[in-house]
């Protein structure tokens, strides 16, 4: 019986690796599926097994899980393909026997409050069809994501969007990375579902400050209507699609999308999460 985390390759699926393996896990009881060769063969350099998953390719799943494995889909980063991605590995897992699958969702679970949730609340529903014993983890916003308002910060002392006073719960990508590593190896988390997200949600005034902290220069917040906001990135060169995308994201965080603190990731992880302050030091140093 093994771990098998599809999406190894990524961000973090390779944390979630890192973090099994600090927790004590077995290297060879971890399979790291992916599609990235070169990283692949990094993912085997820590002793971990590797095998080929394509999400577009369903017998690559098909053939990496086992009878009796726990399967941690990591979602796909494929937007609009996600949905079908998803099916051919929880269809995998079925057929093949897997003891349980944990699913990387989207805090809420609500298609109407946050843009990326549809997909993920579809997935959720394809898990609960299969009759699998699952885990649903459903993950707030990385830190992380910030790195270009981070570097806007950096170099302008402004930062600029329409999320208005909307406030973040967010969280760096290794403590999502331990909350799911310890659901994947501990017992008693089969029909869960955890709302995961930062200790402390913050909103864009208090990340402008925290990065001038950081980075030793004033940095102010300039708030947009979202009119101004997709005239100002129209004018910037992004298409309507993204242009629709940024827009939508920082409507559902200024309606509270992403706010949501529930202390699910640091109860499970067994650790505070991350403070935006030590995340942007980190990032600017």
């Amino acid at each position: 019986m093994a771990i098998v985390i599809t999406g190894a390759t990524g961000q973090l699926g390779t944390l979630v690796i890192d973090s099994l393996l600090e927790r004590g896990a077995t290297p060879t009881e971890i399979v790291a599926g992916g599609r990235n060769a070169e990283r692949l063969a990094q993912l085997a350099a820590k002793g971990v097994r590797t095998a080929t998953i394509d999400y577009s390719q369903p017998d690559t799943a098909t053939a990496a899980i086992n009878e009796g494995d726990t399967v941690v889909l990591i979602s796909s980063s494929e937007v609009g393909t996600r949905v079908a991605q998803h099916e051919a590995v929880i269809d995998a897992a079925k057929a093949k026997g897997a003891a349980r699958i944990v699913y990387t969702s989207v805090l809420g679970g609500d298609p109407d409050a946050l843009i990326l949730a549809p997909e993920h609340v579809a997935t959720e529903s394809l898990i609960r069809e299969s009759g699998l014993p699952a885990t649903i983890v459903r993950n707030g916003w990385y830190t992380e994501n910030y790195v270009a308002d981070i570097a806007q910060g950096e170099t302008t002392g402004v930062i600029v969007n329409s999320a208005g006073k909307g406030r973040v719960a967010s969280a760096s990508r290794a403590d999502y990375a331990a909350g799911i590593a310890a659901i994947a190896l501990e017992d008693g988390h089969e029909g869960k579902v955890y709302e995961f997200s930062g200790d402390k949600a913050w909103d864009f005034e208090e990340f402008a400050k925290t990065l001038a902290d950081a980075i030793g220069r004033d940095v102010e917040y300039r708030a947009l209507t979202t009119e101004e906001h997709k005239a100002a990135l129209t004018s910037n060169g992004l298409d309507e699609g993204t242009i629709g995308f940024i827009t939508g994201l920082d409507a559902n965080i200024r309606d509270g999308g992403l706010a949501l603190t529930t202390g699910d990731l640091s109860r499970v992880s067994g650790r505070p999460t991350t403070t935006l302050a030590e995340t942007l030091r980190t990032l600017t140093a």
